[in-house]
């Protein structure tokens, strides 16, 4: 039987993110029925996905969510296997010679553009690519941001939009002490960038932002936050659904609105916040020089009732020197794996992997790959559940997959003779360590390493001594 202490559940999660982790961690925690050993992989020698690499360094709040992960690794049936890339070191079915279960959690790895002229120039940049640099994720370390400006123009009104809107107006003062790479930190500190132009193609109801990340960028040390009165005000349809709309929404209104009366302080940046308002063009010869935005007003659409942003014929230009578009995340396809590229998702169905519209045997599917970029790091949690819970139903039933060689050495095996460099839960600890220790001196949580030959370096001295 499996799930028994003689013939535990294998479990492959390829991904490990959030919703990677939620998934392990309720395979591997107390109230769990059955016996179960998990082997978690990722293509970056590092763990945790997002919370490395996407979330703002001055949010070290939200990436405390990581002492979650840790207790998860620390369990006796965990383990990593970082460095690791499905496609290129191991393909599906040699995960499916191995386990019972399959758990895709890769997340959304790309960017959805605006498919406007000028898109491609330089200067113009997905919001995702400068996250990821100013986080030090290595696919990332060689980028060059021109910083030297005076305005940059953010495309979107989700809170990805804010963090890079608050990142460019941070002082080095207040940027040092996080674990933003060093070499953002330079970049940054030498910007000329005085004004952030933030748009929304909708109305202040209908912005994606969070309350709390709205809130703080009226208590930035030295940038204003700025919203004309008219920008502030409400159409009459979404004034009309203001009562009804949800708490987050009616609290960002009133927050613009607040913001919409204070007098500017005269600090050295400031951060305007636009609504209906749509970039139609960027121009410029070689690089960028300008944005061409065309304002917008609120229609219901005639078959969802929903309110759709549609243009009005007036149009402006804005002067800039940078573009960071943030308009969503997007899944990339997997080797091997069903793919629907109209919504950039595996297909499912409440988590069982889908092809042709029937459940692939023993595969799964969580997060965002699973039900697209939305949500908050919290909502894996809920939804890695409902995954995990199919994955048990599937086990009750004699519906999981029968691998062949389910010993956990044979994986180990088989990267080794396919010469794969593995970075052990140890090897990551070791990199954590380090760059714990690296950031010490100068008060900052860490210092991370920004390359993969660094990343690698330190894994490798821990391994080597597992080894012995």
């Amino acid at each position: 039987m499996i799930g028994t202490q003689e013939n535990p559940l294998r479990v492959a999660v390829i991904g490990s993110g959030p919703a990677g982790f939620y998934a392990a961690g309720q395979l591997l925690g107390k109230k769990a029925q059955h016996v179960a050993r998990v082997d978690v992989f990722d293509r970056l020698p590092t763990p945790w996905g997002l919370v490395r690499a996407g979330v703002a360094p001055d949010h070290p709040n939200i990436k405390a969510v990581s002492r979650v992960y840790e207790k998860t690794a620390g369990h006796e049936s965990f383990r990593f296997f970082g460095g690791v890339e499905l496609g290129r070191d191991l393909d599906v079915e040699d995960l499916r010679r191995h386990y019972h279960a399959l758990i895709y959690a890769v997340g959304a790895q790309s960017d959805r553009r605006m498919g406007i002229p000028g898109e491609d120039l330089a200067g113009s940049w997905a919001a995702t690519d400068f996250v990821a640099w100013y986080n030090a994720h290595p696919d990332y370390r060689d980028l060059e941001f021109d910083l030297a400006c005076e305005r940059a123009v953010v495309v979107g009104n989700g809170n990805v939009a804010l963090d890079v809107a608050r990142m460019l107006a941070l002082t080095h003062d207040e940027l040092r002490v996080t674990d933003v790479a060093d070499h953002a930190l330079e970049t940054l500190r030498a910007s000329r960038i005085r004004e952030i132009v933030v748009l929304g193609r909708r109305g202040p109801l209908q912005a994606a932002f969070t309350n709390p990340e709205l809130r703080e960028l009226g208590e930035m040390i030295e940038a204003d936050v700025s919203v004309e009165v008219c920008e502030a005000d409400l159409d009459p349809l979404s004034a009309a659904l203001l009562e009804e709309s949800d708490i987050t929404a009616r609290k960002n209104v009133e927050i613009l609105t607040d913001y919409a009366k204070r007098p500017p302080t005269g600090h050295p940046t400031c951060i305007v916040l636009r609504f209906l308002a749509s970039p139609v063009e960027i121009v410029g010869d070689e690089r960028v020089e300008a944005i061409v935005v065309e304002r917008n007003e609120l229609v219901r659409d005639d078959e969802s009732g929903a309110l759709r942003a549609r243009p009005i014929g007036e149009r402006e230009t804005i002067s800039c020197g940078l573009v960071l578009r943030s308009i969503g995340y997007r899944g990339v396809a997997l080797p091997g794996v069903p793919f629907d590229e109209r919504r950039a998702v595996i297909p499912n169905d409440g988590g069982r992997v889908l092809e042709d519209g029937e459940p692939r045997r023993g595969e799964y599917v969580t997060g965002w790959i699973k039900r697209g970029p939305s949500g908050v790091i919290g909502t894996n949690k809920k939804d890695s559940g409902e995954t995990v819970a199919l994955l048990l139903t599937d086990l009750e039933a004699g519906c999981l997959l029968d691998p062949p060689d389910p010993d956990p050495d044979a994986i180990e095996d088989l990267l080794r003779d396919r010469g794969a460099e593995v970075v052990t839960q140890e090897g990551w600890e070791a990199i954590d360590e380090h760059e714990r220790g690296r950031g010490e001196p100068s008060g900052r949580p860490r210092a991370k390493l920004p390359s993969f030959d660094e990343l690698m370096e330190q894994a490798r001295g821990a391994d080597r001594a597992g080894a012995r």
